[in-house]
């Protein structure tokens, strides 16, 4: 796994040719147990980097079509899943926690829940206030620059974008860690402001 802006999170990826884009994990290595965020598959020299770090708690799944790799990841480490409460009904795996809005779960973890996506209730999650991690509206498709789902894959286009704009609201918001392209390490908000001035 790769060192990230803070000593404590590391990011994996896996490219996909499809759309020429990396999917990324997420974890935060952190005392009271460590969360993994959308994970991806991990190589072999990332499971023991993982190992070494203490291993997983919980997996954090922003939606439904990022399940990803986190079975498999929780079949062998026995962490936790949590997922959106607003997909709970039709959710692909078991979940041991359901997450809404305002929640936090864990201390300095905080769920947004976004509301137009491609599947309801989709999350953010913003960590200790300066690092938004996202999952599939808001991603990168190039280096420096924000976008959003294509229109033909939104429910409802009005809400997507009231939804990025609550995100832009966010004053202390540096790094945006997405769930699939490029991440953003400076600047996050001023990336978010530019995003919602497109849309």
């Amino acid at each position: 796994m790769k060192s990230l802006h803070r000593p404590d999170l590391y990011g994996w990826s896996h490219f996909n040719p499809a759309r020429n884009i990396d999917f990324n994990g997420v974890a935060w290595i952190r005392p009271g147990g460590n969360i993994l965020i959308d994970p991806v598959a991990l190589s072999n020299h990332d499971w023991n980097h993982l190992e070494s770090l203490g291993g997983v708690a919980w997996i954090v799944l922003t939606n439904s079509d990022h399940v990803r790799s986190a079975q498999e990841i929780a079949k062998q480490t026995y962490a936790k899943i949590a997922g959106p409460v607003g997909e709970k009904d039709n959710f692909p795996i078991h979940c041991d926690r359901w997450l809404a809005d305002g929640e936090e779960v864990v201390p300095g973890l905080k769920v947004i829940e976004l509301k137009g996506s491609k599947t309801p209730g989709e999350l953010a999650l913003l960590l200790e206030e300066t690092t938004l991690i996202t999952g599939d509206l808001v991603r990168a498709h190039k280096a420096g620059t924000l976008t959003i789902l294509p229109n033909e894959k939104l429910w409802n286009l009005e809400e997507a974008v009231a939804s990025v704009q609550r995100l832009a609201e966010l004053t202390q918001v540096e790094t945006i860690l997405v769930g699939d392209g490029w991440s953003v390490f400076r600047d996050g908000r001023d990336r978010l402001k530019e995003l919602v001035a497109t849309l």
